[in-house]
């Protein structure tokens, strides 16, 4: 049996590593984008059924030829795209965010989606599944945060537009929120104080882990979700 296509950006670390393993072993080839890290890369191919391809969502040529080359390499178009890639900053204040930061996360997280968004929308399978990531804190305001959750807030008012235009292609449209998550983004200029008030922000006094945002990934991509569409999903252990 012929192997359905999943291609998922920024799929070499934290959560889109996982999302590559579980895809894959739920039965996917899977075809996975990275930037920065391509020895990590390279130890999640499976031959003829995992391969790494390294882009820059910034670059609107080069995700448009990278969506071709997946095609042609695999031989097929997309069942299932997700929209993992993407950055943060060091958490600051609005009036000490400087604008340079801000139109670098907006680059990424926002125009960068958009550009995967676009070529998904042309490139995936009807009857298939469009996956965005986004973070629960669009709807859990918190001082520092604000040009982070603006630039999910936008990709999740794309996807709501995606699901009702691609639903007469009975494509399935959804984003999954995670609150936080054990990641090298999540930690990364933390202070052990601050992961401790993330952990308390859970009645269950801790952070997720990969592997479960990665599993509410794969139910959406599967048959399972055939009426869950144009749903913000939060995996976020009840903060919100």
């Amino acid at each position: 049996m012929t192997r359905p296509l999943a291609i998922i950006t920024g799929g070499s670390r934290g959560i889109g590593a996982a999302c590559v393993e579980a895809l894959y072993r739920d039965g996917f080839n899977v075809a996975f984008t990275y930037v920065n890290s391509p020895e990590a890369a390279q130890a999640l191919e499976v031959p003829e059924h995992v391969k790494a391809y390294a882009l820059d969502i910034r670059n609107i040529e080069a995700v448009a030829q990278t969506f071709k080359d997946i095609i042609n390499d695999f031989g097929m178009r997309p069942k299932v795209v997700v929209v993992n890639a993407g950055i943060n900053l060091p958490y600051l204040p609005i009036g000490q965010y400087s604008h340079d930061s801000f139109r670098q996360i907006m680059e990424v997280n926002l125009f960068g989606a958009f550009n995967v968004l676009h070529e998904a929308a042309q490139a995936v399978l009807d009857g298939g599944s469009i996956i965005g990531m986004t973070t629960s804190l669009v709807r859990h305001a918190a001082a520092g945060t604000g040009a982070y959750t603006a630039s999910k807030a936008g990709v999740e008012a794309l996807i709501r537009s995606m699901a009702k235009e691609l639903a007469v292609r009975n494509v399935r449209v959804n984003a999954v929120a995670p609150g936080s998550v054990d990641t090298e983004l999540f930690h990364s200029g933390k202070t052990d104080e601050a992961k401790a008030r993330s952990a308390a922000l859970s009645p269950f006094n801790r952070i997720g882990n990969t592997i479960e945002v990665a599993e509410v990934v794969s139910f959406l991509a599967s048959g399972k979700a055939s009426w869950v569409h144009g749903q913000i999903i939060q995996p976020n252990g009840g903060m919100i």
